[in-house]
């Protein structure tokens, strides 16, 4: 599926429009004209940036979690839905804390593959305060060579 483009300026090159990421953008204002550490955003948690990459045999989807430990790391697949959650926990600080612009408390991140998947071969590994899944096509969606006579 093609995404709608626009331009940003007359003159400019063409941009493609995300419409999740505007929304996450939206949210992000939002979330700042409220206030941190609210009793509602407390219970709403965050949404981790993230990266989804199609190659020939798998998807692979990469979240940025800085000091989330994986154990602290929940990742269900139900059919094509990814679903990641989690707590990034507060750490015991000895000074007074005078600004705060990092996240802590509970995580949700969801998307539908594109595809098929093999559900019994995926992968997920922590490394570095990233989070990589690797989910396998389906044999059925794996593209094939076709040898021309």
């Amino acid at each position: 599926m093609a995404l709608p483009v626009r331009r940003r300026d007359a003159g400019s090159e063409l941009v493609s429009w995300d419409p999740l990421a505007e929304l996450e953008r939206l949210s992000e204002q939002l979330r700042s004209l409220v206030g941190a550490g609210g009793p509602l955003l407390e219970e709403l948690g965050f949404r981790p940036p993230a990266d989804i990459e199609e190659t020939d045999d798998a998807f692979v989807v990469e979240l940025d979690l800085p000091g989330v430990k994986a154990s602290d790391v929940n990742v269900e697949l139900s059919g094509r839905r990814l679903t990641v959650s989690g707590e990034r926990k507060e750490r015991q600080r000895k000074g007074v804390v005078r600004g705060r612009a990092r996240r802590v408390g509970q995580f949700h991140y969801e998307v539908v593959l594109p595809g098929e998947v093999d559900a019994d071969k995926v992968e997920a590994r922590m490394e570095e305060g990233t989070l990589t899944i690797r989910v396998p096509k389906a044999a059925a969606e794996r593209p094939r060579k076709i040898t021309v006579k």
